[in-house]
């Protein structure tokens, strides 16, 4: 521990630290320039160094000025992280206002700075300013209002056996320790979260975006009930995180991406000469407590874990993507880049759990493309629209009832799937193979009943996907559109004029159907997917064949029996429902103004 020189940042930063404190934010300006002048003690502690340890007398409560602590109980391996602190929280006042010892201990979790008050300095605040004594009984009824709760449920008390293991996967458990909530029940796509005190909306709103398609509910749960999930399954889980994280050279990248994990973010932002961010619920926000990064950071943090041939590309080219597991339940897909600033990069959080057509809530037509045996079936939508947990899910559902080969091609691999009924086979972009193109005609010759491409993205490999459709395979693909008029006329126009009518007559006679996904951000946090689906037929096969896609909503329509949706309908819907804002489905629409019809308002 050292006692740092008060400079102008420093004091700014204390100032903004206590006006931000649930305590002192409560009394006046003068009042709160008083405390900082006469009655706090600036400390800085190292990372991993204690500022306070279990058992010792509660002397003194401090408020965090920068940095974040972590509040730990137990001791060696039964040390359990229960959350994490940063600037502006109060920390020990229980103790203090108590006289009793220490219950947790407090280590800092990066370089952390504090303003300390001894239990003397803070008796005589609470005397001489009368302000400052109704202030902590407000702070202390608000928490005692907040730990309120209904008692634990039957199923999950100490004596109840922890819920499956696939259940449990479905949040990171240090998402679970922090926030002390635990995934108990799983029933086609209604997850029941387990409790163990009354939870902020920000913690639902986290696990909403990290389950966009799945309904969650809470329960309370007994403390020992998840106590016993920590010791069975959150240990295991951090061990092997351990394990898998010792000597990878990249430390720092490591904790942020664990924090985005934590969090429920989806990607995190390294910019060179910039201060890092991640996208969480959809915004990017700055992460705080980190400073600006140096020009080459970013390249010296993730060169050690970079494969050989994604640095060589990276030299050549100035930008390469590839996946880094930073333990064996977190993957991520991460794009490297330089700009006028530096090196940057880009991480994307790719789920480890496959989750099935039901938990995503897909309707029943995406489990008969499925089952069909060929064909073309594309699945589409912008970046982060959940394009690759759906064709994952599809991948999936075959593998578990299909006895066939499953071949996917990906850049890179995302979700790795074990092979259960069918044989499947995974390569990759750059590993692998030179290119998707150059990895379909191959695949030609290795005897698959299903292809899954990773993504459609020029001409040869369109050609090619739509010939492996038409041989007798079925073919699972992926492109940036977002509805079934401007899928079928992007692929098409990737090709020459003199060659559009070949094609249009070529994917008419092999497309199945398509679903085009939008995420949309839910009323009170979380995403919810917006769904347009097209099945073909006769009719709609006519319409693709001759070119008339201005025709395809009318028939979609007409043809909504068949599973047909269309995006504006399903908007409306999910208004009415009272899940989406009406400004949220108009920035949504691909045809605003038939939607402000639909929904009887006009939003400018």
């Amino acid at each position: 521990m050292q006692h740092p020189e008060g400079t102008p940042d420093l004091q700014a930063a204390v100032r903004a630290a206590v006006d931000k404190t649930e305590f002192f934010s409560r009394l006046q300006e003068k009042q709160r320039e008083q405390v900082i002048e006469k009655a706090g003690v600036l400390e800085r502690y190292a990372p991993d160094e204690a500022l306070v340890k279990t058992g010792e007398p509660g002397d003194s409560l401090f408020v965090i000025v920068t940095g974040e602590v972590g509040i730990v109980v137990g001791q060696g391996d039964d040390a359990i992280e229960l959350t994490r602190l940063g600037p502006g929280q109060l920390v020990g006042e229980m103790a203090v206002l108590l006289e009793e010892t220490r219950t947790a201990s407090v280590i800092a979790r990066a370089e952390t700075t504090i303003m300390r008050i001894s239990r003397d300095v803070f008796r005589k605040i609470l005397v001489a300013i009368p302000e400052a004594g109704l202030a902590m009984m407000r702070l202390l009824a608000e928490r005692l209002k907040k730990t309120s709760k209904p008692p634990a449920h039957r199923d999950f008390t100490a004596d109840s056996p922890i819920p499956p293991v696939e259940v449990l996967r479905l949040i990171p458990s240090a998402f679970m320790q922090r926030h002390r909530v635990a995934p108990v029940r799983l029933v086609q796509n209604k997850l029941l979260l387990g409790c163990c005190d009354t939870v902020d909306q920000t913690v639902l709103n986290a696990v909403a975006n990290m389950l966009p398609s799945m309904r969650v509910e809470t329960v309370t749960i007994d403390l020992a009930f998840f106590n016993k999930i920590l010791q069975n399954f959150a240990g295991d889980a951090a061990a092997g995180a351990g394990e898998a994280g010792e000597g990878s050279g990249a430390k720092h990248v490591d904790d942020l991406l664990r924090r985005l994990v934590e969090e429920g973010g989806s990607d995190l932002h390294l910019p060179a000469g910039q201060v890092p961010r991640w996208r969480i619920d959809g915004e990017i926000t700055p992460i705080a407590g980190f400073n600006r990064l140096g020009p080459d950071e970013v390249l010296r943090l993730l060169r050690p874990v970079m494969p050989a041939d994604a640095a060589a590309q990276f030299e050549q080219d100035h930008d390469g993507d590839f996946a880094y597991a930073m333990d064996r339940n977190s993957r991520f897909r991460i794009n490297l880049l330089r700009d006028h600033r530096g090196v940057s990069a880009v991480f994307r959080h790719i789920p480890n759990t496959i989750f099935s057509l039901a938990e995503l809530g897909m309707p029943e037509i995406l489990a008969r493309f499925c089952g069909q045996t060929r064909g073309l079936v594309l699945v589409s939508g912008a970046a982060g629209s959940g394009r690759s947990t759906t064709l994952a899910a599809m991948v999936d559902h075959i593998n578990r009832n299909r006895k066939s080969h499953i071949l996917t091609l990906e850049d890179p691999i995302e979700f790795v799937h074990e092979s259960a009924q069918s044989l499947v086979t995974q390569r990759e972009v750059g590993p692998h193979t030179r290119s998707f193109a150059r990895a379909l005609r191959a695949a030609l010759r290795e005897d698959p009943d299903v292809v899954m491409v990773g993504a459609l993205r020029d001409r040869e490999t369109i050609a090619m996907a739509l010939e492996t459709a038409n041989t007798g395979r079925l073919v699972l693909a992926s492109m940036h559109t977002a509805t079934a008029a401007t899928t079928i006329d992007g692929l098409v126009g990737q090709f020459p004029a003199d060659a559009q009518a070949q094609v249009r007559s070529l994917l008419a006679d092999t497309l199945v159907g398509m679903v085009c996904q939008t995420l949309c951000r839910k009323v009170g946090g979380g995403r919810v997917p917006a769904l347009e689906i097209l099945v073909n037929d006769y009719e709609i096969a006519g319409l693709v064949r001759e070119g008339k896609t201005h025709n395809l909503p009318g028939t979609m329509i007409m043809g909504q029996a068949k599973g047909n949706r269309l995006l504006n309908d399903e908007l409306q819907k999910l208004v009415a429902a009272k899940k989406i804002a009406p400004e949220e489905a108009l920035a949504r629409s691909c045809d605003r103004r038939e939607l402000e019809k639909k929904l009887g308002t006009r939003l400018t």
